[in-house]
């Protein structure tokens, strides 16, 4: 079951979800989604120096991107056909019984902008910010600015708390996440 306006305002009123910096209900709350605004920080891959990507290479992070924070009130330009990963301002967390749901604006997508490939789901016990997966499948640049609603989240209900939380999971390896982090897919080997 997704929640209704109704029912996220009271599972923010009772502390069951929480976001950091507090919330603009007037302006973030959707009929049942919370609309998030876009942060400063950018992840950017420099394919320029590289042929290939190789998912087995543990230096992914640290040598095929770079990080670019764009100042308040500039824009961060996403060229057509690029893919760059980006934060959220707010941060969240959920109970053992809920999940997010990650979506894009339709707004941002009628101008080709897509906020995630695949990972769409925070799961139960999450607590970070929103790594998007920003993509531009237009033939025109757009500008992004911080502070912008750039997604949204709905949140689902589980039929009963989950064993193992996200936050309890041995190998979670995005958790506490307050910048957009490369893929860390070569610890699963």
């Amino acid at each position: 079951m997704i929640l209704s306006d109704r029912d996220i305002k009271k599972a923010l009123q009772n502390k069951r979800i929480t976001f950091k910096p507090t919330l603009d209900l007037t302006t973030q709350l959707g009929s049942c989604s919370i609309d998030l605004r876009l942060g400063t920080t950018f992840r950017v891959f420099k394919h320029s120096r590289f042929a290939f990507i190789d998912p087995h290479d543990k230096k992914l992070a640290e040598s095929m991107m770079e990080e670019q924070i764009v100042k308040m009130g500039e824009a961060f330009i996403l060229q057509p056909g690029d893919f760059v990963l980006a934060t959220t301002i707010e941060s969240f967390t959920l109970p053992n019984d809920l999940l997010a749901r990650l979506e894009g604006r339709s707004s941002l997508g009628r101008l080709g902008i897509v906020v995630h490939s695949t990972a769409s789901i925070f799961e139960p016990g999450w607590d970070g910010v929103v790594v998007m997966e920003l993509g531009n499948m237009g033939r025109m640049p757009v500008a992004l600015y911080p502070t912008m609603r750039i997604c949204a989240l709905t949140f689902e209900e589980l039929t009963s708390d989950v064993d193992v939380p996200y936050n309890q999971k041995k190998h979670a390896k995005y958790i506490k996440q307050t910048a957009p982090l490369a893929s860390k897919i070569a610890e699963e080997e």
